[in-house]
């Protein structure tokens, strides 16, 4: 898992440092830490880095402030690591820029399948045009949707819905975000239209939304694009 790769990790917490520090380091990675919010700054300053690992409850600046502040200017995933597991908490956290949300306590192993899939994503934007799940191709170049040997035809705000899921996969994309990125700051609280086209993309992609194979729903916070057509709900 990213061979060669620099973590930073930022927590007030000692033993979660150490111990998240030991165990990336078991696995090939250089791993820098930082205590607290200012001092993460300053080393996402000064030093490239593949990702961070983000407690919220930080002294000084706090965990949100400072995804927002490094989003300023970078686009290094971002995973929260946090023992705050409300709704508001994750949805501030995803708003401000995260990528992806783990609850303390948490063990390793998901820890480290949550770098994983934020490695296939960061690998995803950066590869080819052409996505595929399962039977579904998404060509990003001329903004062609395939579903197994026939053409899907989208409208154009449609196409926009399913390539802002579709270029994040696996990651919550919360309603705010995506009504912003879709239609403009003016509709960041307008769901009912989120749902609408939510509700015909799943249709035309033939997804069944109580077992679905692309289009999950987080309820209260958003949506997210399973990278494994496959997987369970």
């Amino acid at each position: 898992m990213m061979p060669d790769g620099r973590v930073l990790v930022v927590d007030d917490d000692p033993q979660i440092l150490r111990a998240v520090r030991t165990t990336l380091q078991a696995h090939g990675l250089e791993v820098l830490t930082a205590g607290n919010g200012e001092t993460a700054l300053d080393v996402l300053t000064d030093a490239e880095v593949d990702l961070v690992v983000l407690d919220l409850g930080l002294p000084g600046i706090q965990g949100p402030e400072v995804i927002r502040r490094v989003r300023g200017w970078s686009d290094v995933p971002i995973i929260v690591l946090s023992v705050r597991d409300t709704q508001d908490d994750k949805v501030d956290a995803f708003d401000a820029g995260a990528d992806d949300y783990v609850t303390k306590p948490f063990g390793m192993p998901e820890l480290l399948a949550r770098m994983r899939a934020v490695r296939r994503r960061v690998e995803a934007d950066r590869g080819t045009p052409i996505l595929r799940f399962g039977p579904l191709e998404v060509d990003l170049g001329r903004q062609l949707v395939r579903l197994g040997d026939e053409p899907v035809h989208l409208t154009p705000t449609e196409y926009k819905v399913l390539e802002a899921l579709v270029t994040s996969p696996g990651k919550l994309l919360t309603h705010r975000w995506l009504l912003q990125r879709v239609w403009g700051p003016g509709y960041s609280t307008q769901s009912q239209y989120l749902r609408v086209f939510i509700r015909q993309l799943r249709a035309k992609l033939r997804d069944d939304p109580a077992r679905p194979s692309y289009i999950v729903t987080e309820s209260g916070l958003g949506y997210r694009w399973r990278p494994d057509p496959d997987g369970m709900a």
